[in-house]
């Protein structure tokens, strides 16, 4: 922030969530984004996409700064037209991406769409021969997750020594006084909140912005987010580096 404010551009900075900060660019279009590809860069990879993908914040410049190379290269594959920067050189980029910005801006594919056509468990990253725990999971989850590959094992008690947690929230109340706890079963294996959607329970009070506000109010944070069925989606945790 302080490179680009003493080459004389007015920078804000936002930490929020990246609903929140969609939300407000939406209401208040900016003149560029740059998004930091050496801190958390699943992240920041999305919330380009997330622009490009709405009608609002379209033509928004982007440009990326620093990041590994397979990471710079995995962002350029889907972001062709995007500006890309050393931290040393972003100032110049950034003018340039103002003066240069794509007339029809390329468009990816977004998040939810990549997943069609794939079954709850592909999404769920659960493979064969996982064992598979279902956390305060409804009677019906064996039909909740679908087709599964071989030799899947279910434990409906612990976390431990499974591959994949995915753990059923329909209340805030549980979610707020387990989901400390249940940071240790994001250490060790892929964790899934589950909640309601608002087409099956309309009186529910759990949803992405609450979990995700409570995930980074423990030391998580948010990379991949699906719909499991027709009833529940789900929001992927990992421990905050």
């Amino acid at each position: 922030m302080e490179t680009l404010a003493r080459a004389g551009f007015q920078v804000d900075y936002d930490a929020s969530a990246p609903p929140e900060i969609l939300r407000a660019l939406r209401a208040v279009p900016t003149d560029a984004v740059v998004i930091d590809l050496s801190h958390l860069p699943s992240h920041g990879r999305e919330m380009a996409i997330a622009l490009r993908g709405n009608r609002q914040t379209r033509q928004i410049p982007i440009l990326f700064v620093d990041g590994a190379p397979e990471k710079i290269a995995a962002v350029r594959q889907v972001l062709p037209d995007a500006g890309y920067s050393a931290r040393a050189r972003m100032a110049v980029a950034l003018r340039k991406c103002l003066k240069e910005a794509p007339a029809k801006p390329v468009v990816p594919i977004q998040m939810m769409d990549r997943y069609a056509g794939r079954t709850a468990a592909q999404k769920l990253g659960i493979t064969a021969e996982s064992r598979v725990a279902v956390l305060d999971a409804p009677r019906d989850y064996a039909r909740v997750i679908g087709a599964l590959p071989e030799n899947i094992e279910f434990d409906e008690e612990s976390w431990k020594g499974c591959a994949v947690t995915l753990w059923f929230v329909e209340e805030p109340d549980a979610l707020l006084s387990a989901l400390p706890r249940m940071k240790r079963a994001a250490a060790v294996s892929k964790l899934w909140i589950a909640w309601p959607k608002k087409s099956a329970r309309k009186d529910s009070l759990v949803n992405e912005g609450m979990i995700r506000d409570a995930a980074l109010g423990c030391g998580l944070v948010d990379y991949k987010i699906c719909s499991i069925n027709e009833k529940w989606s789900g929001i992927c945790l990992a421990v905050k580096k």
